[in-house]
């Protein structure tokens, strides 16, 4: 990671203070463009990225569940306690906790708090 960083860093100081995701704004487009978007964000910072994902997965109407699943199974053995955190500043202040209890219910909004 700190070498993707210095990277990072470095495309900034050749582009003359521009930041490499406006770089991948500007010049990709589609799937594609949102797959660089997703690698220099988790670059940036894998917690703020995975709580802006997490309240994706549950804002508006409905859920997607699949998603929710996945970050929140895979994610809660490595850097989920920091994701929370992050979570409130994405949520304006709600816990993770209270999204899901909002939003699932039932074995499964219990299973899913269970990996908070």
């Amino acid at each position: 990671v700190v070498s993707t960083q210095s990277t990072g860093n470095e495309y900034r100081n050749v582009a003359s203070g521009d930041d490499i995701e406006d770089a991948v704004k500007s010049e990709m487009s589609g799937d594609t463009r949102d797959a660089f978007l997703g690698i220099v964000r988790v670059i940036k910072d894998a917690e703020l990225y995975f709580a802006e994902e997490l309240y994706k997965s549950m804002k508006g109407m409905g859920t997607n569940d699949d998603k929710l699943i996945r970050l929140l199974v895979w994610r809660s053995e490595i850097d989920l306690v920091e994701i929370k955190e992050c979570f409130k500043l994405v949520s304006k202040g709600k816990t993770l906790e209270s999204f899901i209890s909002g939003d699932c219910s039932g074995d499964y909004k219990r299973a899913l708090l269970a990996l908070c």
